[in-house]
């Protein structure tokens, strides 16, 4: 049996290929279609493979580097972003997609020892405006943008 040498790529190898196979696993159940004409489950499969050679690649690096043990797990970052993705799922029929893609941003931020309140809501509004751009203006989705208004956007009917 060979050595992990670098434990930190080695597991993080390993969580690409467990994500590269639930892909493939879940997009199994849609249709392929050709690269001409792609049907849902073509991105799934062609995503899986790349995640499970680029883990296996990563993990087989680990066995030849030498790296450091791995770090202590930090529970507070970690259920901060959970707790602040929960809460925006929680909220975004009601508050909209505007204010509750800020409240995710700038509480996932706090989990950060870095965090600038400043910094982290400068980026939630811009972060918030192009979640806006591609969901409700781009992909059509029939998303709230504000609490207030009842429509997607203002000017669709």
């Amino acid at each position: 049996m060979a050595i992990i040498r670098h434990p930190k790529d080695f597991f993080a190898g390993l969580i690409f290929i467990a994500f590269g196979i639930a892909a493939i696993v879940i997009g199994s159940n849609y249709a392929l279609g050709s690269a001409a004409r792609m049907g849902p489950g073509y991105f799934p499969r062609i995503l899986g493979i790349l995640l499970i050679l680029l883990g296996a690649a990563l993990a087989i690096r680990a066995l030849r580097l030498k790296g450091g043990p791995l770090p202590r797990w930090k529970w507070r970052p970690t259920l901060i972003v959970i707790g602040s993705v929960v809460l925006f799922g929680l909220i975004v029929t009601h508050a909209g997609l505007v204010l509750s893609t800020i409240v995710l941003i700038v509480l996932s931020s706090a989990a950060s020892p870095e965090f600038r309140p400043k910094e982290a809501f400068i980026s939630a509004v811009l972060l918030a405006a192009l979640a806006v751009g591609v969901f409700v203006i781009g992909l059509k989705l029939q998303l709230q943008i504000w609490p207030w208004t009842s429509g997607i956007l203002p000017w669709s009917s």
